[in-house]
């Protein structure tokens, strides 16, 4: 079975053998069909989907040249803001929260022709690693329904893995669009830090988030971030750099670095056969396979739970439900602790006190001073690494999807799910993950990483993987 790519869609609008209109009836149908089973979709926007593919058919009529992404179905993650919509990070403190304004990268979707079809679920405020933290629902992995779909972006990967939609937005902060990826095998891209617009996202990491997406093909990716991307006066951190043509995808003369550092103990052995076997084809297509050390990888990972909560808590002192969230009632102190006590989860709970603790007077120089200083030290040896390689391969995760509830009574445990992606987000470089085969019965993601602004390498050699693999084309039958 084989999922239609963007271009496909396109040209079947484009022809005439399909509408716009029909195209996005038949997917809220679908959507509306099964997803009872999955719970990837917490909400589809109707009444505006139908809308904006009027507008579309009405162009197809018109002979008029139409946007790159005509009648393109998306969905977007939850914490991203479209107005007039609902954007609650899926958290309790935020259920009624209306979005007043639109986010870049949902306003030039738009501006494409894209159709938005509806927000997805996720861990509350991006925090974990299996959507269960979400106080809205439960999302299961279309492979297996006893199984999670990863996180924090995992409805959107389960929405494209079920076939719902060809492109779903998520968020990157340590691994949340590439590690749901994985685990629903799908594709899933996270751009180096500044090369998409964080503008109108609510933040959880503001040093350490990206938007990434969802799709069944690098190309796919490709043409999506090229239109996300680029420079937004709204956000100072973004980059003036247009996205590149993905090279002709071809392994001939790339120089594939093998890290020794993420074949650890404690990775699932059919896991660690399948990246093997994805290496020894890659080899054998004209990579030039390099071995690497990166040993400052153990430390990316503390380092990552360091930095990232302290960002949190300072992120999330805004919702005390006067400024932001659902207010609780009595005095103002009552309120305040009421508001927060009771609007967060466990999780995002227990990050806001570390990150809290680590910021405090007797131990920022300990803790957050220090993880700054290692982090620097790990993008300098990405970047040393970058010298002798093109893209660095690996494991995206050390197993596959787990059951649903396995994990969620330890913290650490889940922590350790990221193992392999939060390095990515520390630098700032990019990272994709493709579907290598199968294990368990279950999808393995190959993470390629590339340098900072160096996404086309990653997508390049994500495509030529996909080109000379058919792994893509395994999907779920729910």
């Amino acid at each position: 079975m084989t999922f239609p790519t963007i271009n496909a869609i396109i040209d079947e609008i484009k022809s005439g053998r399909t509408s716009a209109t029909q195209l996005v009836e038949s997917t809220l149908a679908d959507i509306k069909a099964r997803d009872g089973a999955i719970g990837a979709f917490l909400e589809t926007f109707d009444a505006d989907a139908l809308a904006q593919a009027a507008a579309i058919d009405a162009l197809v009529k018109s002979g008029a040249e139409l946007p790159p992404l005509a009648g393109v179905p998306v969905a977007i993650k939850d914490n991203m803001l479209f107005a007039g919509h609902k954007a609650t990070a899926c958290s309790s403190i935020l259920v009624e929260h209306t979005a007043a304004y639109t986010s870049t990268v949902v306003e030039r979707l738009i501006g494409a022709g894209a159709i938005i079809i509806g927000r997805t679920n996720m861990d509350e405020f991006a925090m974990g690693s299996s959507t269960e933290t979400s106080a809205c629902q439960k999302t299961y992995n279309p492979w297996d329904v006893t199984k999670i779909p990863g996180g924090s972006s995992g409805g959107g990967a389960a929405a494209v893995a079920a076939g719902f939609v060809p492109v779903a937005l998520g968020s990157d902060t340590g691994g949340s669009v590439r590690q749901p990826a994985a685990m629903c095998g799908v594709v899933g891209m996270k751009p180096s830090y500044g090369r998409v617009s964080r503008y109108g996202i609510i933040a959880l990491g503001s040093s350490l988030d990206q938007v990434g997406t969802f799709t069944h093909s690098a190309e796919d990716a490709a043409l999506v971030l090229s239109i996300i991307g680029g420079r937004d006066e709204h956000d100072a951190t973004s980059v003036d750099r247009l996205w590149g043509q993905v090279c002709p995808p071809s392994f001939s003369g790339l120089r594939v670095g093998v890290p020794k550092e993420y074949f650890v103990d404690g990775m699932d052995d059919e896991v660690r056969n399948r990246i093997n076997e994805a290496i020894e084809v890659m080899k054998q297509a004209g990579a030039e396979i390099v071995d690497l050390s990166l040993p400052l990888t153990p430390y990316a990972l503390p380092t990552y739970y360091i930095i990232q909560p302290a960002e949190a808590s300072s992120n999330l002192g805004r919702y005390d439900g006067m400024r932001y969230g659902t207010r609780a009632p009595g005095s103002l102190e009552a309120s305040y602790v009421n508001a927060r006590g009771t609007g967060f989860g466990p999780e995002v709970k227990r990050r806001i006190m570390l990150g809290t603790f680590i910021l405090s007077a007797g131990y920022y120089d300990s803790y957050y001073k220090k993880a700054l200083a290692v982090r620097t030290a790990i993008r300098a040896e990405f970047d040393d690494a970058f010298k002798r390689v093109d893209v660095i391969v690996s494991p995206t995760a050390p197993g596959v999807a787990w059951n649903i509830g396995e994990k969620m009574d330890d913290p650490v445990a889940m922590y350790l799910a990221d193992v392999f992606t939060v390095a990515a987000n520390i630098a700032g470089i990019a990272g994709i993950s493709v579907p290598c085969g199968l294990a368990h019965n279950l999808p393995v993601g190959l993470q390629f990483l590339a340098g900072s602004m160096q996404d086309e390498k990653a997508l390049q050699a994500a495509a030529a993987y996909q080109n000379i693999t058919k792994w893509h084309d395994q999907h779920p039958l729910v």
